[in-house]
């Protein structure tokens, strides 16, 4: 298939989006580099340009995944001498990175699209943490990407501290490839920048202070994102207030994430069993299809718990991240549901009200 935008192909446009772009003969594609509210900064070939969402798409379109985030192929209106222009139609993701919102309100929030690995960072000091590496891996598995580990600060540690971190990650199941570094050092810089290939996306994501924004100014090769010096506990200080797409040296493009220490799991059975491949695998020797894992009788899951064999630690996990994705996606299925029979309260009311 000929790729009729291959002008876009550095900013990671591929055959995949060809087959499904749908803009009007008045739009061109474009990406999304950052968002702030219904205002975007979007980048084509000839550039960045400010653009808004239309009207009418704010009218069809309500839910926040629905909206366009950064890594989003949207078709914009813009004439050619304006720097500004309208967003019409947000194009089908290939990925997509989100999360359950913060606080009571049961939906997602969307925090990249069109991701090709998710770089999850992790410092090897005082951020380590395998069960919060453990769920992020989850959503990255649920929303299609290829994850890597990266283990920064490894200047802070002994050797030793460092291979059983290592060690424990493998022993839980991650075959995700794992990198280390330290930016004082800068030991593994170079392992980085040979992993991060041209028109490719790489989304970073993390605690506040793990050094992300750090390594991204390494790979632009000047200072572009504010930086704040470690605290005596080795505790790097947040700085990056919004997400941002950016091309770096080399033609890849790398998408920074302000911290995040805590985020909720929502409707990734799927990803669960396939992030916790060995516990699925046990499973599949228990006396009952629907095993809870729990307190059954010919559970192979508990077995291996008892004989030692499967980590107290790693079961624990699962089953909190199991029980807490089924339960906030039965809120936002009721959630969902209440928004289509209002909407249907609405339509029914009006129409009465025509015929009066």
């Amino acid at each position: 298939m000929k790729i009729q935008h291959a002008d876009l192909t550095p900013l990671g446009w591929s055959e995949w989006f060809e087959e499904r772009a749908a803009c009007g003969p008045d739009e061109t594609v474009a990406r999304v580099a950052a968002v702030d509210r219904d205002m975007l900064l979007v980048m084509d070939q000839t550039g960045t340009f400010r653009a808004k969402l239309a009207g009418n798409f704010l009218h069809r379109h309500r839910s926040p995944q629905e909206l366009p985030c950064v890594g989003d192929w949207v078709c914009v209106q813009r004439q050619p001498s304006d720097d500004f222009g309208l967003v019409r139609t947000l194009l089908e993701r290939r990925t997509a990175l989100r999360r359950r919102s913060a606080g009571d309100t049961v939906d997602y929030q969307m925090i990249a699209a069109n991701v090709d690995h998710v770089i999850i960072v992790q410092s090897c000091h005082y951020d380590f943490n395998l069960n919060r590496l453990e769920r992020y891996l989850v959503m990255v598995q649920d929303g299609g990407a290829g994850p890597c580990v990266l283990l920064t600060k490894t200047d802070l540690v002994e050797p030793d501290v460092l291979a059983s971190q290592v060690s424990r990650i493998r022993e839980a199941g991650v075959t995700a490839p794992i990198l280390t570094l330290s930016n004082v050092t800068r030991q593994g810089i170079d392992d980085l920048k040979r992993m991060l290939l041209p028109a490719r996306t790489y989304c970073l994501v993390g605690s506040s202070g793990v050094g992300k924004s750090t390594i991204i100014n390494e790979l632009i090769g000047r200072q572009r994102l504010q930086t704040k010096d470690v605290s005596q506990t080795g505790e790097g200080r947040h700085t990056t207030v919004r997400r941002e797409l950016i091309v770096i040296e080399g033609g890849a493009l790398v998408i920074d994430n302000p911290g995040m220490r805590e985020f909720g799991i929502l409707g990734a059975e799927g990803a669960i069993e396939d992030s916790f491949s060995g516990i699925t695998r046990l499973a599949s020797g228990c006396r009952y299809r629907d095993c809870s894992h729990t307190d059954e009788p010919g559970c192979a899951v508990r077995e291996a718990l008892d004989a030692g064999s499967l980590s107290r630690e790693h079961y624990d996990n699962y089953l909190r991240l199991r029980d807490e994705s089924a339960f906030y996606q039965m809120s936002y299925a009721e959630k969902r549901k209440k928004e289509r029979d209002f909407g249907r309260f609405i339509k029914s009311a009006m129409k009465d009200l025509r015929k009066k």
